[in-house]
């Protein structure tokens, strides 16, 4: 029999270029955006202490029992350390300043005197959408150059989020803004992350295959935004929450669009802070921002936004426990397939392994371990 497969390199070509084998890499667990006009140079170090601070409102047992896991000291080292692991400038909903130039220039400048930046940072532009694009390409370019001539460069970490792709068009006039911006400034390559916040995205999502591959690879992370889509879709305002199945539904979209491509997917935020600083108040909003995390570490999205201090403990809190709960089991089960032994009665595919494996590295990246275990298969 002869078997014919002529065109199959051409197509295989494209399939490996197109759908790469996924590495795990680190990717921050949260987003933090603080509204332009609100920035100031220490405003990493003081949602820090803040959230410090609402730690000692509670003992270890108490912690421990809240978050299901003894992660207390993990949780308290975070916030001295790293309380922020990725700062978004927010020029967009969040925002409420009168003079945007002003501003712009004025968070530049404070990113700028930051001692240290989180690792990553950068800003939200407002939407295309909302009619003046040139509005947001200024703040851009001149968030920028303030941060440039500043800092003598542009340090590492730098992402733009681009909000409210109503149209997929905005996406590639976005990009090509961007090549623009890097000419003008001597800049090497932007990267931006798209907002999925309304059905028409989600739509036009499923409808172009070609979408991430006609981006050049600037595109590189999607962002649920939970309350302009819930919005979009006309739910009640009871029932914007970011663990509705109208958002389940937009997420698995984005994982079976977007994810294959390697592009990082977040998920949204909970608009809730403590009714006060009493312990019962800041261990209600634990508890509920503590449900909308697991909610989305669950369904496969391993990071979120946080909108308020008291978000960062039972932010770190759930993801610790998350990691931690299943991190032995997942490691036998692992040295057991290479081994080619049982493991607990669990006989596991090779697909399955490959989730184990990723599952470890992205534990140990979010733990902090300096050296990932779990290797390659």
């Amino acid at each position: 029999m002869e078997i014919n497969v002529a065109g199959f390199e051409s197509v295989h070509r494209i399939q490996q270029a197109r759908f790469p084998a996924r590495e795990i890499a680190w990717q921050p667990i949260h987003t933090v955006y603080v509204p332009a006009n609100l920035l100031t140079s220490t405003t990493v170090a003081d949602w820090g202490a803040e959230a410090a601070g609402l730690l000692d409102l509670v003992t270890r047992e108490e912690f421990a029992e809240l978050f299901g896991g003894d992660v207390y000291d993990r949780v308290a080292g975070t916030l001295a350390r790293e309380p922020v692991q990725d700062l978004r400038v927010d020029f967009e909903d969040g925002y409420t300043g009168a003079d945007e130039d002003a501003d712009m220039v004025r968070a530049a400048e404070a990113v700028a005197a930051m001692p240290a930046l989180p690792r990553r940072w950068g800003l939200r532009v407002k939407s295309f959408a909302d009619g003046d694009p040139a509005r947001s390409l200024r703040t851009l370019h001149g968030f920028l150059s303030t941060i440039i001539e500043r800092r003598g460069g542009l340090p590492e970490g730098f992402v733009i989020t681009f909000p409210k792709v109503l149209m997929e068009s905005y996406l590639g006039m976005f990009a090509r803004s961007l090549a623009e911006l890097e000419r003008d400034l001597g800049l090497p390559p932007l990267s931006f992350e798209m907002q999925v916040e309304a059905p028409q995205t989600v739509l036009f999502l499923q409808r172009s295959p070609d979408l991430v591959a006609g981006l050049r690879g600037r595109l590189k992370a999607a962002h649920f935004g939970v309350f302009d889509y819930t919005a979009a879709c006309g739910l009640p305002p009871h029932e914007q929450r970011l663990d509705h199945p109208a958002c389940d539904h937009a997420r698995h979209v984005m994982q079976t669009v977007l994810l294959p491509e390697g592009i990082e997917l977040s998920d949204g935020s909970l608009a809730a802070a403590p009714a006060s600083a009493s312990k019962e108040d800041v261990v209600a909003l634990w508890r509920r921002h503590a449900e909308t995390v697991r909610h989305s570490l669950a369904h496969g999205f391993y990071q979120g936004w946080d909108m308020h201090p008291s978000h960062l403990v039972s932010r770190y809190a759930v993801v610790y426990a998350f990691h931690l709960a299943t991190y032995a089991q997942y490691r036998a089960r692992v040295d057991a397939w290479r081994a080619k032994r049982q493991e607990g009665g669990v006989l596991d595919e090779p697909a399955t392994v490959k989730t184990l494996v990723a599952a470890l590295r992205r534990a140990d990246f979010a733990l902090g371990v300096d050296n990932p275990s779990a290797g390659n298969l």
